[in-house]
């Protein structure tokens, strides 16, 4: 039975590679498998293995992240650094960090999204080409997608098999958490950015201002981080509560788009068909593969192999984390990884008697910062090729590594360096 339920987990993998853009239909075609071959009950899957707090915090916080693009703020916000920032470098590298900061309370596609035309309509007026600032622009999103409970589903994954709250993010047993290892690896990266583009130019930047629609979407999503880090510390940690409060906030926000803005039946569910469904539905595949793949002892093997590898050497264990992690996110999907490695490293630290967030916190930073590698790594970086594709401008695989190799090494080097200091 190992052996099937191995064979099935690997060929999800490969086909997940292979069909990037079917990757639910690979996800739910495994766990489907999963249960013909009687490893896991229905009752079981639906009930023990879909973390549903985790689809509510996901789908509620796409909503409110819809409605916050809607609203123009973080437009209004960019268009405001652009206007006081003394150069265009300067402006650049603004932008980017602006776009990381959203991406830590917004998804990561979504951050792109809002944050593109700003690109694109910077770059015209200088005559700039837009391909690098747009890979700028994916890699900060997916960096900071890391920093923050609703930032990112492995992050969100990470928070529910650790126990963590929105507010452990930042510290944990009276030490600096993921957040700010997350935050010198941004430092890094902007440094790296201004290095990169000072030769955009010396002069002051010009861009026409945007005006607000409506507050109410930063209202919301002002409301969620303050709902997550209440709940959090009232109940010590990820609980029902938190998915519900999102969620809750999301309907809110669906039928005040609908009724209150009056945008109508039509743009209403629009809104809704178009979120990242097919992440949802990846989820709920994952969920179950993996869930099929512990209950067989799969995950307690691994671990062992590794113990193995690694013996009693705590640095070659961290240093094969991370650096596994970072190159397997730079072609597979990092949602199954993570959630298959999780129990790995934690069980591997507590066979070395370290804390587990030394190996948990390591995985977090190799498999989400390991995403910037390639240019499908990490969906924001096909959302960023495909809108410069359609404003006719080539993202070739070569020219994407100009940024995201270094990019990579750099902020996760950072980060890591953070964590070991820190939780070591």
């Amino acid at each position: 039975m190992k052996l099937l339920v191995l064979g099935v987990a690997i060929l999800m993998y490969v086909l997940i590679i292979v069909f990037p853009d079917r990757k639910s239909w690979s996800a739910l075609g495994a766990a489907l498998l999963m249960l013909i071959l009687g490893v896991v009950s229905p009752l079981q899957a639906a009930g023990e293995l879909i973390n549903w707090n985790v689809l509510m915090i996901f789908v509620g916080s796409l909503v409110i992240a819809e409605l916050f693009i809607y609203s123009r703020v973080p437009a209004v916000i960019a268009d405001s650094i652009v206007l006081h920032s003394p150069n265009v470098g300067i402006a650049i590298v603004a932008i980017l960090m602006m776009t990381g900061i959203i991406s830590a309370f917004v998804e990561n596609v979504a951050t792109v999204l809002v944050m593109a035309p700003i690109a694109l309509a910077f770059c015209a007026k200088l005559n700039l080409n837009p391909a690098m600032f747009m890979v700028g622009l994916a890699v900060m999103a997916n960096l900071q997608g890391t920093a923050t409970l609703v930032g990112d589903p492995p992050s969100m994954i990470f928070a529910d098999f650790a126990h963590y709250g929105f507010n452990d993010f930042f510290f944990y047993q009276g030490r600096a958490s993921i957040f700010f290892a997350i935050q010198i690896g941004m430092i890094a990266g902007a440094v790296f950015f201004y290095c990169f583009f000072a030769k955009a130019g010396k002069e002051k930047a010009a861009i026409e201002q945007e005006k607000i629609k409506t507050i109410i979407p930063t209202v919301l999503l002002i409301l969620m981080i303050l709902g997550l880090a209440a709940a959090s510390f009232i109940f010590g940690g990820l609980t029902l509560v938190s998915g519900l409060l999102v969620m809750a906030l999301g309907i809110f926000g669906f039928f005040w788009y609908w009724f209150v803005r009056k945008e109508g039946a039509t743009k209403s569910w629009t809104l809704v068909k178009e979120l990242d469904w097919d992440t949802v539905l990846f989820l709920v595949g994952i969920f179950v593969v993996v869930g099929a793949v512990s209950e067989v002892g799969l995950l307690e093997d691994f671990a062992a192999f590794l113990s193995r590898i690694v013996g009693s050497n705590v640095f070659l264990g961290f240093f094969l984390i991370v650096a596994v992690s970072t190159i397997i996110s730079g072609f597979v999907d990092n949602v199954p990884y993570i959630i298959v490695m999780l129990p790995v490293a934690k069980t591997l630290a507590d066979q070395l008697a370290l804390k587990p967030e030394l190996y948990m916190f390591a995985l977090l930073v190799g498999s989400c910062l390991g995403g910037n590698l390639t240019p499908f790594g990490a969906s924001a970086n096909i959302v960023s090729s495909g809108i410069l594709r359609k404003q006719g401008v080539s993202m070739t695989f070569g020219k994407w590594l100009k940024i995201g190799v270094p990019f990579t090494l750099i902020t996760t080097g950072a980060s890591a360096v953070f964590v070991w200091l820190v939780w070591r």
